[in-house]
């Protein structure tokens, strides 16, 4: 078993208030997020979805590794982004839509299989199935041209 945390330190009220979010690996230490670096065009700060974005796209692109592996195959590259749309709803917002976007470099795997081995990792990486109230999970895989 693992665990791991987070924490967030918040000040003021609402739009005007600033918060900071920290890991326990310190790969984030105070870092600042708020209104504008949520809603507006601040680059300063982060932002719940890019968090999430990432988280998700770190334990798929894990996930398509260790199958590939299971397979028989070693993969060279794979990078993926992810994409979170937060939408309005009501009075509030939802994270109605994630995108993954995946780029693969795999010696020797057919498309067929690998589209399965990336499909079944979306559908089942930790994070996925955490998401699974987010009605819709996207998946673009593309191998690279292998010379």
């Amino acid at each position: 078993m693992s665990e791991k945390s987070a924490s967030v330190h918040w000040e003021g009220a609402g739009k005007a208030g600033q918060g900071q979010v920290s890991t326990e690996t310190g790969a984030l230490q105070k870092y600042p997020y708020g209104f504008a670096s949520r809603f507006g065009d601040d680059r300063k700060g982060t932002n719940p979805e890019e968090i999430l974005g990432a988280a998700h796209a770190a334990c798929f692109t894990m996930a398509v590794s260790f199958a590939c592996e299971k397979a028989g195959f070693a993969t060279c590259t794979l990078d993926t982004m992810a994409r979170v749309r937060l939408a309005k709803e009501g009075e509030g917002f939802r994270i109605d839509r994630i995108t993954l976007i995946l780029e693969a470099q795999i010696p020797g795997i057919g498309e067929q299989q690998f589209q399965q081995i990336a499909e079944d990792a979306k559908r089942n990486c930790p994070l996925s199935r955490a998401l699974a109230a987010v009605p819709e999970i996207v998946l673009q895989a593309s191998l690279k041209n292998q010379e």
